[in-house]
């Protein structure tokens, strides 16, 4: 009997003592003095909270239900933000209540966002509760934003090309002076974020820069569908990353995956320049008014083993999108289990419809062009308003792309007479003609060498347009092997082909009707 109690009032003490170190590495926000009620700024209240969590080597900072209203907040290593159902954290609408940051560049200073986080390490932002940016604050909501970069003058619709003819159309909205990313994660390691919603950022929504052990899940990131540069979640410089069962709904790129891009001076990053790499999205569903998914832009590094399955991008500008500007390179990338759907807008959205873009075109001068190469489409079905293409240019030739299994359905498109059907977007180059027009075939290949084509099944739904011509076009290449293609032409163009090659060595089809070939060896 007396063995039996003191094993009764060991375990007493132990479960008390458990319960005292978990009270004693709980710290809610509204006891250092936090008032949710949607007014009262308490950025200090929930900076204390943090530090001194952190001071006991870490635990738990709980956001109980109300609405509190923060600035820029500042995340430790070992903290676990705890957000409540009926929890809202929302930023400021004054500007002043965001830190600084002063490039060492010629730039401007800009502000921060909500949280910044950097040299961390085993951090986790879960819960039931709800994070907003307030962006719509830092937009003039009834003003198109016009286009800038690239120019019209060489689109079919010159200076109608994107015309917003009466309010803002398909936006962007035209953005005020504003915070910038709503989360930096920079130089951190073992970051996980899951379960909560995040809504309205005011620009990029979620930035991990130089970070390793990344996990994005189960979240809800709706931004406003008119504003610009609000991305949903970007990588850069980052490995071995997860994003899976996110429901991701963006202005601009739903999903950005960039090596080092020197061209931005923001803050964030630590200019560690190494490569993005070992990188699975998973099971999403994402929409943008951009790109679905953006892979490389104007990178230093290289990006490489990205895996992309099981996802769903509609109501998008650009399904996928795969760039080439700088030196840093793309490899082994795959997309299986994927269905696209995207559409023309107006505005100064990037994209014009294609379901799949890859380009490799010079973006800077004075640098070894970088290249993209082995690239697996498998399983993919698309619906969109303009062709697939594949666009590499003499200097950085696309290698080793391969489309297994896809069905695409081209349609016609409400913009194609006035707005912005019949050209092509390179935008983020540094050549002249960046966005142009040009007849446009189901699926164009351009400078790309052993691509192959197998089980790709091609319709036109009431294209009108006599620009929409070839089912598929190769231009300068090397190795093309088409097998099992079924479709053809645009029903609308009687003077194009199903298959249309010119300039090229090593092609070999099963196909033997409606083809022309000039040039090819």
């Amino acid at each position: 009997m007396k063995i039996f109690i003191q094993k009764r009032l060991f375990i007493v003490a132990l479960a008390f003592s458990v319960q005292n170190f978990a009270q004693n590495n709980s710290f809610n926000i509204v006891s250092f003095g936090a008032v949710g009620d949607s007014t009262t700024v308490c950025t200090k209240a929930f900076q204390t909270a943090i530090d001194s969590c952190a001071a006991t080597g870490g635990g738990e900072v709980i956001i109980p239900k109300g609405i509190f209203i923060i600035g820029t907040v500042h995340l430790k290593s070992n903290i676990h933000l705890q957000i409540n159902a009926g929890a809202v954290l929302k930023g400021s609408t004054n500007l002043n209540d965001y830190e600084v940051f002063i490039p060492d560049t010629p730039y401007k200073p800009v502000h921060k966002g909500m949280f910044f986080t950097e040299n961390a390490e085993n951090i986790t932002i879960s819960g039931e509760g709800k994070i907003d940016g307030n962006g719509d604050n830092f937009f003039e909501l009834d003003k198109a934003k016009k286009i800038e970069w690239g120019g019209t003058q060489y689109t079919r619709q010159q200076q109608h090309f994107r015309e917003v003819q009466r309010g803002i159309g398909d936006g962007p909205v035209t953005p005020k002076d504003r915070p910038y990313q709503m989360f930096v994660f920079s130089n951190c390691k073992r970051v996980t974020i899951k379960d909560i919603t995040i809504t309205t950022a005011p620009f990029w929504c979620m930035h991990f820069a130089d970070c390793d052990a990344v996990h994005v899940t189960g979240i809800r990131l709706w931004n406003s569908m008119l504003a610009p540069n609000a991305d949903g979640v970007d990588i850069n410089s980052c490995t071995n990353v997860i994003i899976d069962n996110c429901d991701i709904r963006a202005g601009d790129d739903a999903i950005a995956i960039t090596g080092f891009n020197h061209h931005f001076e923001i803050p964030g990053f630590h200019h560690l320049r190494h490569a993005s790499e070992n990188i699975l999205i998973n099971n999403c569903n994402l929409q943008s008014a951009s790109s679905g998914i953006r892979i490389g832009f104007l990178d230093q590094n290289s990006v490489r083993n990205i895996h992309v399955s099981n996802v769903n991008i509609t109501n998008s500008t650009r399904g996928i999108g795969i760039f080439v500007r700088d030196e840093g390179s793309l490899e082994n990338i795959t997309f299986d289990n994927i269905s696209i759907e995207t559409q023309l807008r107006t505005g100064d959205w990037w994209g014009n419809g294609e379901p799949i873009h890859i380009s490799a075109v010079r973006g800077k001068d004075s640098v070894k062009l970088g290249q993209i190469k082995h690239v697996i489409f498998s399983n993919i079905i698309c619906k969109g308003e303009n062709g697939m293409i594949v666009y590499g240019s003499d200097e950085s030739i696309i290698e080793d792309v391969s489309f297994n299994h896809i069905r695409f359905e081209l349609t016609d498109s409400k913009l194609n007479d006035i707005a912005a059907g019949g050209n092509v977007d390179l935008r983020g180059a540094s050549i002249q003609q960046q966005l142009f027009k040009r007849d446009i075939p189901g699926l164009l290949i351009q400078y790309a060498k052993d691509v192959r084509i197998n089980d790709f099944e091609l319709s036109w739904t009431g294209t009108r347009m006599q620009y929409f011509t070839n089912g598929i076009e190769a231009v300068n290449f090397e190795n093309l092997r088409i097998s099992e293609f079924k479709g053809g032409a645009s029903p609308i163009n009687k003077s194009a082909y199903k298959i249309y090659a010119m300039d090229g060595k090593g092609f070999t089809t099963d196909d033997k009707k409606n083809i022309m070939l000039k040039n090819v060896e």
